[in-house]
């Protein structure tokens, strides 16, 4: 069979920057820390008055193609994942095409075009159905393009206001790539659930417990299910392990639920039972809640462990820098967690070439998944060609007034008219309205 899998990847960052312990939590009257250490964020990126999920999805993947020196006629299919759309007949794969098309002498007429809605998991189905249309052999030599990029905001004065964030990651798919190989083996988690939803409004409505309960028990049967076609997981079989991030607080709690699932029946289990006891089974136990208090106790011994933490240290951590600077990019956040362990590779001068990531992406309402991913040898040039450090460097940094202007600015109810903060360069930007109420764009050198 044809590996297939991502060849390249592109970021694009919002402009603009939130700091939440020296701005946003001043304003509310917050200790710092309730971010820093809580949430696990420092920073959220926010769009100028001239970007959009158009503009940042648009110059991610324009960066792309440039690099890998690619023209239209090399792309069979755009897909592109966001659960920040504007409309609802009209895909934003086709805004962003039309925008390529400006600063290429060819368009895209010949390429499949769509978008995936699934909440935060959309961008990982994209990569799906690029690698089923590969493998079916439809692509006709040609890679995918899958676009995820999202305007991540909650309402003011919402519980998840501190955790937004707005970017866009562009993924070139293709047969014998340069950075991951995509596995066939795959896992599903999926249940009929109202954890965060957005019923025909903007900003979502959230039940903030009962989401972080049903991000890890769809995790959990992922990972089941991930098991069943590829055989047991343990916590030594992978370099890295990625999770959809909505804020990095969530994933300390996924890091925990896979790594007591892969330890047991394990030597590892067998070694820390000298120290924090054997994990509960259920049978021992008369009732659920019995069980669930005993294994309550259990996850908190092991989360002091020395053994768990070195683990988290170097499996999980590595994937968070880039989150805790961003905030939540919805559909783009599991893939910026990807770069960012990677990107942690990179600077550590480590060997990850034939190294695997388990890859756990998850989108409200509810499903998640779960499947490997094989570093290939080019992956070192690839990262490294990355620009993202420059782009965080570069956002301007908002002050609280500043804050609530954009906020307005980006508010579907609203018709504010805010200057922009930033002056675009070598970048596609908004450029008003249409006859029909489309939106217009337009590349400024």
């Amino acid at each position: 069979m044809t590996a297939v899998g991502i060849d390249a990847i592109e970021i694009w960052t919002g402009n603009l920057k939130l700091d939440l312990p020296g701005t946003f939590a001043p304003e509310k009257g917050e200790d710092p820390e309730k971010y820093t250490k809580g949430l696990g964020l420092n920073a959220s990126s926010f769009p100028d008055s001239y970007e959009d999920i158009v503009t940042m999805g648009a110059n991610a993947a324009h960066r792309l193609m440039e690099r890998k020196g690619l023209e239209p006629d090399d792309i069979g299919r755009i897909d592109v994942a966001t659960e920040s759309a504007f409309d609802n007949s009209k895909p934003v794969s086709t805004y962003v095409a039309g925008c390529l098309e400006q600063v290429y002498g060819d368009d895209f007429h010949h390429a499949n075009k769509g978008e995936r809605k699934f909440a935060c998991i959309a961008g990982t189905q994209s990569l799906d159905d690029a690698f089923n249309w590969i493998q079916a052999g439809r692509n006709r030599g040609r890679s995918a393009l899958v676009i995820a990029t999202d305007t991540a905001l909650y309402a003011r004065g919402d519980a998840g206001e501190a955790t937004q964030g707005a970017g866009a990651v562009a993924m070139l798919i293709s047969e014998d790539p340069d950075l991951v190989e995509l596995s066939t083996e795959q896992g599903y988690g999926s249940a009929d659930e109202t954890d965060f939803l957005k019923p025909n409004q903007q900003f979502p409505s959230v039940d903030g417990k009962r989401s972080v309960q049903v991000y890890l028990a769809r995790m959990r049967e992922a990972l089941e299910d991930f098991e069943s076609v590829a055989g047991e997981t343990h916590p030594d079989q992978f370099a890295y392990i990625p999770f959809h991030t909505p804020f990095p607080g969530m994933v300390r709690k996924a890091g925990m639920l896979v790594y007591r699932h892969m330890i047991r029946d394990t030597s590892i289990e067998d070694e820390l039972a000298e120290e924090i006891g054997r994990q509960p089974r259920a049978e021992a136990f008369d009732d659920d809640e019995a069980f669930h208090d005993a294994l309550r106790e259990y996850m908190d011994a092991l989360k002091d462990t020395e053994t768990y933490q070195e683990w988290y240290e170097a499996t999980i951590d590595p994937t968070l820098t880039l989150s805790r600077e961003v905030g939540n990019w919805y559909t783009g956040s599991v893939h910026v967690a990807r770069v960012s362990a990677l990107k942690h590779g990179l600077e550590n001068d480590l060997d990850l070439a034939g190294s695997k990531l388990l890859v756990g992406s998850y989108g409200s309402g509810a499903q998640a998944e779960g499947h490997a991913e094989t570093i290939q040898d080019g992956w070192k040039d690839e990262i490294e060609a990355l620009n993202i450090d420059e782009q965080l460097d570069a956002r301007y940094d908002m002050s609280w007034d500043d804050y609530e202007e954009i906020h307005d600015v980006h508010n579907h109810d609203m018709d504010v008219d805010v200057e922009e903060f930033t002056a675009p360069e070598s970048e596609f930007v908004f450029d008003g309205w249409g006859r029909m109420g489309e939106r217009k764009y337009r590349y400024v050198e």
